[in-house]
């Protein structure tokens, strides 16, 4: 039961007869709140200067406001700033997350060649002065070769697709393309690309990079044996560092999935060996059409 409501019910039991102590007794108020008369306070030059603060500070929530307005001398207490807050409208919107478009998550799969499947993701790192690395690595799936590693500052969408563009010249790209759900693989700038290129996009789910897991290991082989121990004076030293580390990777240090076989050596074997089995399987049919 509200205040309001105790004291229509004393004024009722006084009509009945009952003196006013009794009434009061029996709703449970005390004399000065039942006679207690409410002040109308002008709030039109706290509200006018709010309004200014809400536009001038438009991040700003009501307990913020409350403060900047006791700095200028106001006296007014957080409960009545958050009314008429609230009154005016004032409240501090929410942004909307912008929606990504994502193609159907896939689960884990070995690829049987090379360069069928690349995967791609960033580890971040930092220089000796304190500014954060990002790093896109790119890895071929099934000869673990390490496709790519490019350091920069920032590396947005259009960065990865100029980084894709300039392995396109040297080398054919992948049927598929696996990533995570960052906005710069997820971004319409990406899938553009992947769509005039004719490339399948595979996206992980959500919380679960198990689903990149041939990225993730190299990234962890990435971290344990060079940004670990190495010490990187500036960006340029950095990129120095990491392209005389990626070509140990792929053509000196023996990969143990790939039966302690470079990744680089393991890619031409496989390729030659792809080469010799098309011969064998035309060699009947050549000789067959011959007089």
């Amino acid at each position: 039961m509200g205040v309001a409501c105790k004291r229509r019910t004393v004024r009722q039991l006084q009509d009945y007869g009952l003196s006013e102590r009794r009434a009061l007794r029996y709703a449970g108020i005390s004399a000065s709140t039942l006679r207690y008369t409410p002040r109308i306070q002008d709030d039109a030059l706290l509200r006018e200067r709010l309004h200014q603060l809400a536009q001038q500070h438009k991040r700003n929530g009501y307990r913020m406001l409350h403060n900047r307005l006791r700095m200028e001398g106001w006296d007014s207490n957080v409960k009545r700033i958050y009314r008429i807050y609230r009154e005016e409208s004032l409240m501090v919107r929410q942004r909307e997350k912008r929606k990504l478009s994502v193609s159907e998550r896939q689960p884990l799969t070995c690829p049987q060649a090379p360069n069928e499947i690349w995967s791609m993701d960033f580890i971040f790192d930092e220089l000796a002065n304190g500014r954060r690395i990002k790093n896109l690595t790119i890895v071929d799936d099934c000869s673990k070769e390490a496709i790519g590693i490019v350091a920069d500052t920032s590396i947005p969408a259009v960065y990865v697709i100029r980084v894709l563009e300039h392995i396109k010249q040297v080398r054919s790209l992948p049927k598929v393309i696996r990533t995570d759900n960052g906005p710069e693989f997820a971004g319409r700038v990406m899938q553009k690309w992947i769509a005039e290129n004719h490339l399948e996009h595979r996206f992980i789910q959500p919380g679960k990079p198990m689903q990149n897991a041939f990225i993730e290991s190299f990234n962890g082989r990435l971290r344990d044996e060079c940004l670990s121990v190495r010490w990187f004076a500036n960006l340029r030293h950095m990129r120095s560092i990491l392209a005389g580390w990626q070509a140990d990777y792929n053509h000196k240090r023996p990969h143990s999935a790939l039966g302690y076989t470079p990744p680089a050596v393991y890619a031409a074997q496989h390729v030659s060996s792809s080469h010799q089995q098309v011969i064998m399987a035309a060699s009947p049919k050549m000789q067959a059409m011959q007089p």
